[in-house]
C-alpha cells in the first residue's frame, strides 16, 4: 500500500512577497536597536570622540544620576536630557567617582564643562547659561582629549546643522 501526500503547492507571489517583507523587518530591527540612542559622539579640535550613553530623562533618574556606581569606563558616560533649555546644577552627593561634566545646549554645541567634579561634594556645580542636555564622562577625559566648550555633540537626541 503507498502512501500518497497532497502536492506541495507554492504561495501565491503577493504572499511571499509580505513574508520577504516581514522576514527583513525582523532583520533590521536588532540593527535599529544597534543605533539606538547609546551611541554619543563629541566634535573637537584633537578629533572625534565616541563614549557609549545611559540616558536619563525622567526627574527620578536624573535625580539618581550616577551615584553610588564604583566605576565608569574611559569610553562610557551618562546623558542628562532635561527636554528644553534651561540653566541646570548638579553635585556630587553619593556619587563615588570623579566626573568632568559638558554642559550642552539643545543644538548640540557645548557651553561650558566642569573637569573633575570631586566625590561626595554638595557644592552646587551650574551650567553657565541654559542647556538642555548634561554628559557625565570619568574625571580628567575632556582634559585628555581635548574636548572644550564650543566643541560639537551628536547625538539622536540632539538636533543640529551638522
Amino acid at each position: 500500500m503507498a502512501l500518497s501526500t497532497p502536492p506541495i503547492t507554492k504561495a501565491p507571489i503577493a504572499l511571499r512577497g509580505v513574508a520577504a517583507i516581514f522576514a527583513a523587518t525582523l532583520i533590521t530591527l536588532p540593527l535599529a536597536a544597534c543605533s539606538d540612542e547609546t551611541r554619543l559622539v563629541v566634535h573637537s579640535e584633537s578629533g572625534d570622540h565616541a563614549f557609549t550613553v545611559e540616558i536619563v530623562d525622567t526627574p527620578e533618574t536624573r535625580a539618581k544620576g550616577l551615584m553610588y556606581r564604583q566605576e565608569l569606563a574611559d569610553d562610557a558616560g551618562m546623558l542628562f536630557d532635561f527636554k528644553e533649555e534651561r540653566p541646570v546644577s548638579f553635585w556630587m552627593r553619593n556619587t563615588y567617582i570623579p566626573l568632568d561634566m559638558l554642559f550642552i545646549e539643545a543644538d548640540g554645541t557645548v557651553l561650558n564643562i566642569h573637569v573633575n567634579a570631586r566625590p561626595h561634594d554638595t557644592t552646587s556645580i551650574p551650567s553657565s547659561g541654559p542647556v538642555q542636555f548634561v554628559l557625565e564622562i570619568p574625571g580628567g577625559r575632556s582634559t585628555e582629549l581635548g574636548i572644550e566648550a564650543g566643541d560639537t555633540v551628536s547625538h539622536p537626541r540632539i538636533t543640529s546643522g551638522q
